[in-house]
């Protein structure tokens, strides 16, 4: 035989593009369109529907950025229609290549009922099937001209990302408002051609079933009347019948389809826009599940469930009705899909309190699953913190985003910091928007790494951010790919159907120890300082908040601030969304966290103040209140009283110019350029420096990676550097040593102090920062030699290498960590501390001549500016603070990392506070004291192990208990009973080991 495939499959092409693809809709009348523009930010439905419109023509330009307009589309169906099936069909102007990064709109009745979302791939409402004819017809759009910021041309500056910049300038262009005929025959022909013309592409030229496939398509063409499609669209259908119900082999890949809509809170628009997003979304799915029995829908993120119940109370209740049909299903159990390398540890774990009490109380329903699609990758202290909230899988697909090392394995079980396992999924279709495509299930048999031992994998299945979610011919595709030879199986299944169905196939996966690198997007430890301070310093403040207010309402009757602090806590939650904390957002999104996090840092400080006046009673007494969990100043942690008197810290003239601090434990050089070029443990008679070094180096590099941003640094930006050595002044200043420097169009003034009494050099940095596509670090070249450095994660720290034996290590050229990182040799190590900044590197030299000693470098990341989603990223001044601590071992690296994230609060009061709770053995550390979240009074402790060994402590209560309970992170009691004598409680942890305790207080009820 003549081999005429390319022929055939050409002609399928065409004949699909231009005559049956447009016979899906033969008939069509106008309809006709009146619209009234919103002023300023969107508006009530009652009062959109109310407005006085002005008729408007399609074709003409509409919708300024960022601005809502409400049309009105009326029309009568003719009579002549009686009997078929009508749509309304309704195009804003959409780029099909675009779903949900554009316009969108949500289509009403005229008594305000929503009827679905209107997206690019998603145009049509239907009027009546069938229809009587001379219906009259009359339907609201509230629609949203969001600016497409990311365009065909990605990654160009803007102004869009703002409506303070935005203009007025229309964006849209008004293309199709009318009724018409839909032919439902014709629409299953398009999916019947669709499905196997795409089939017939992924199979081997050599396989018979390619050629059956090509045959029968062959034939259904012949059969097209391209004159008339719609009456002979049947007679096609017919002839595809037989290679569409030949079944799919054995051992052919089994592909849990799950209907999903990734909504990121906020990205490439504002979170009052996501708000809209969720509604026409949900809106849409949950129509769908109405027309289609076999659809299942997940939708993750609390927070958008909560936005709907908030803001779209009818939706809502079509929400609630297919929850209980079980059809559309709550996923992750977290509040957001929150980035996991930068949330402290208690945000981190409020992720899932918040996330999954909201279902429980919503719906009862709990979440065995963690739902991250898109995080950037992922910390390993994440698998206790999944296991401690009673969940025990985790999806991602993020990881198939690493540029330089392939994941080996789809599903394996992950394990975290403190041994424990979660078992993990990777879709290998490698899309968290599949569209139900033949290459994209292709991809996933090929690629689906654990052929052999499993043969299943999961796609979420939808058009995301507001693209609508999963649409009528995603669901017409799965059908047909539902058991058909040649093609993996695809079957809709929630995602715990599909895990506990993997978790039996496969109970014994292979292990992964560690973070989850993603090898990209590594940027995002650095991009937005001010939101990642804001996070930060949030973050300390509610502990401090939990703290006193729970240490006041036990002594004193103080009321705890139960709504206040929950309100507080989601807000943050909300703001550590993978692309608000990663700083990956538009400046509208950024601009609005800068003035959260202020007004979150005010009510908490308000909380603070007024629980330890409470505490400190009236009087004069100078008071320092100790938040953090170690002793300082003689101050117990968790308490306040009066520190003791330390001698103050001489400052002298260096010879050759600079400047000595001096307090008896550490001797610092400071020379004539501001460098600390000598940092002398005195005790240890050991120097920090590695000779010919000098630390406080900041280093500027040319920053224009290849894509995304604000996302990425690529390695080659180390390839050139500017070491930022020219001083304008260096000089003594209160305490300490200033040093100003100017460069380009910035400005840095910083402040080295040493403190009385204690070990580490305190570097306050402040950054008047004016430069674009730079990358600003902090150098500390030290004189250690190790193979490994620890970084703190949560609940704990994590190793990572020094060197860059294999690719993997090599990938890792920029990490994250939370207050320090700390690198030793046996007996003597270094810790660099922070306040607020989370990307560093780490690198090694062996010095050449000399002692021929290792020389390792510490580089804290400071800032960047890239100028893509925001052109302004950065721009103005930054604060700083960092501390060099030599001698230190893990235990000081945790100490003096808290210790500089809770600065001392001084105030005047009649006595001292004893401390709620307190713990014998530094290694255990408290990272919550509160109430408990049911308003029992009990108080909630968690603490975990945090040097990495084992360790037997003893909690002591300064109240009465009379019973001990371990619990999960929702504060539910476990089986294990700890054991306690009065108000002493017996601790034994395992290295890394998270543990909440509820101690219920002795009293009257």
């Amino acid at each position: 035989m003549h081999d005429d495939r390319s022929l055939v499959e050409a002609r399928l092409k065409r004949v699909l593009d231009e005559r049956v693809r447009p016979a899906v809709y033969p008939e069509s009348v106008p309809l006709e369109v009146a619209v009234w523009h919103a002023p300023g930010e969107p508006v009530p439905v009652a009062e959109g529907l109310a407005a006085e419109t002005e008729p408007i023509e399609v074709g003409a330009r509409w919708g300024a950025p960022w601005g809502t307009s409400w049309f009105r589309v009326t029309g009568t169906v003719p009579e002549a229609w009686a009997g078929k099936t009508v749509e309304a069909l309704l195009d804003l102007g959409f780029d099909e290549n675009m779903p949900g990064f554009q316009c969108e709109g949500l289509v009403y009745r005229p008594d305000g009922t929503p009827v679905k979302g209107l997206n690019p791939r998603n145009q049509w409402v239907r009027i009546g099937a069938p229809v009587e004819g001379g219906e009259e017809v009359r339907l609201h759009i509230e629609a949203a001209s969001n600016p497409v910021i990311l365009d065909y041309h990605p990654f160009l500056p803007t102004q869009l990302g703002d409506k303070e910049t935005a203009g007025i300038e229309p964006q849209y262009r008004l293309t199709r408002m009318d009724l018409a005929v839909f032919d439902e025959t014709v629409w299953q022909l398009v999916l019947d051609l669709e499905v196997l013309g795409e089939l017939m592409a992924e199979l081997p030229v050599e396989s018979a079933r390619r050629w059956d496939i090509l045959r029968a398509v062959e034939k259904a063409l012949d059969a097209i009347d391209l004159q008339d499609v719609n009456g002979t669209a049947a007679q096609a259908r017919a002839r595809l019948e037989t290679v569409l119900s030949e079944p799919a082999v054995p051992s052919a890949h089994r592909i849990s389809a799950v209907g999903h809509a990734h909504i990121d809170s906020a990205w490439l628009w504002p979170l009052r826009e996501t708000v809209r997003k969720v509604a026409r979304t949900t809106s849409n799915m949950t129509a769908l599940l109405d027309d289609e029995p076999e659809f299942v829908f997940a939708m993750s993120q609390a927070q958008q469930w909560a936005w709907v119940k908030e803001h779209r109370p009818e939706v809502w209740a079509r929400v609630k009705k297919a929850v209980a049909d079980g059809r559309f299903v709550p996923a992750g159990g977290m509040w957001v899909e929150s980035d996991t390398n930068m949330p402290g540890s208690e945000a981190m774990a409020r992720q899932f309190v918040h996330g999954k009490r909201f279902f429980l109380d919503e719906f009862g329903i709990e979440n065995d699953e963690a739902w991250l699609p898109d995080t950037f990758g992922f910390a390993a202290g994440l698998p206790q913190i999944i296991r401690a909230a009673g969940s025990k899988w985790l999806l991602t697909q993020k990881i198939s985003w690493s540029q330089t090392n392939k994941f080996p394995h789809h599903t394996f079980q992950w394990e975290g910091i403190d041994g424990t396992r979660i078992f993990t999924h990777f879709p290998p279709v490698d899309t968290y928007n599949c569209s139900m495509k033949g290459s994209e299930i292709a991809h996933a048999a090929r690629n689906f790494k654990d052929k052999g031992v499993a043969r299943h994998s999961l796609a979420p299945t939808g058009w995301g951010d507001g693209g609508g979610g999963t649409t009528r011919e995603m669901i017409g595709r799965a059908a047909r790919l539902r058991d058909l030879e040649g093609s993996a199986t695809v079957v809709w299944e929630t995602p715990e159907e599909f895990f506990r169905k993997a978790e039996a196939e496969y109970p014994d996966p292979p292990v992964w120890v560690g973070e989850l690198y993603l090898e990209l997007h590594r940027a995002t430890l650095t991009s937005q300082a001010k939101t990642k301070q804001g996070n930060r310093r949030s973050e300390h403040l509610l502990r401090e908040a939990e703290l006193w207010a729970a240490t006041a309402a036990v002594r004193t009757g103080f009321p705890y601030p139960y709504d206040e602090l929950d309100r507080i806590w989601k807000t943050v939650l909300l703001h550590q969304f993978h692309d608000i904390l990663p700083g990956s957002s538009i400046a509208w999104v950024h601009r609005e966290a800068r003035r959260t996090y202020e007004r979150i840092a005010e009510e908490l400080t308000g909380i603070i103040s007024a629980a330890q006046h409470a505490l400190a009673g009236e009087g004069e007494r100078q008071l320092v209140f100790n938040a953090a969990p170690h002793t300082r100043d003689g101050i117990p942690a968790g308490g306040a009283g009066t520190p003791a008197i330390q001698e103050r810290t001489r400052l002298t003239p260096r010879p050759g110019g600079g400047h000595v601090l001096d307090n008896g434990l550490l001797s610092v050089e400071i020379d004539g350029q501001g460098l600390v070029v000598s940092v002398y443990d005195i005790e240890a008679d050991r120097e920090t420096i590695a000779p010919g070094r000098a630390a406080n180096l900041l280093q500027l590099h040319a920053d224009f990676p290849n894509m995304w941003d604000a996302w990425d640094v690529d390695e080659f930006y180390r390839n050139t550097v500017t070491d930022l050595t020219d001083a304008e002044e260096v000089v003594e200043s209160e305490d300490g040593v200033r040093v100003v420097r100017s460069f380009g169009s910035s400005r840095i003034t910083q402040r080295l102090s040493l403190a009385p009494g204690e070990r580490r050099l305190l570097v306050d940095t402040e950054v008047d920062w004016h430069e674009t596509e730079k990358f600003l670090k902090l150098a500390f070249p030290l004189d250690v030699h190790a193979e490994r450095y620890a970084s703190e994660t949560q609940y704990g720290h994590f190793h990572r290498p020094t060197h860059t034996n294999t690719s993997w290590e090599a990938a890792k050229f920029e990490a994250c960590n939370h207050r320090f990182v700390h690198l030793e040799e046996p007996g003597w190590g270094v810790a660099v501390v922070n306040d607020s900044t989370y990307g560093h590197d780490v690198t090694r030299t062996v010095r050449t001549d000399g002692d021929r000693g290792t020389t390792t470098t510490v580089r804290v990341s400071l800032l960047r500016a890239p100028r893509f989603p925001d052109p302004e990223t950065d721009q103005g001044v930054h604060r700083f603070r960092h501390a060099l601590v030599p001698g230190a071992g893990i235990g000081d690296a945790v100490r003096e990392g808290w210790r500089i994230n809770l600065p001392e609060r001084r105030i005047t009061g009649g006595r001292e506070v004893a401390p709620l709770v307190t713990v014998d053995k530094d290694a255990v550390v408290i990272t919550a004291v509160k109430l408990a979240d049911d308003g029992s009074g009990d108080v909630v402790v968690r603490l975990h192990e945090a040097h990495g060994g084992r360790v037997r402590a003893t909690l002591t209560a300064g109240f009465e208990v009379a019973d001990v309970t371990a619990t999960d992170l929702l504060e539910r009691a476990l089986p294990e009973a700890p054991s306690y004598d009065g108000d002493q409680v017996a601790l034994r942890l395992r290295p890394f080991e998270l543990m909440t305790l509820r101690l219920r207080r002795a009293r009257d009820h």
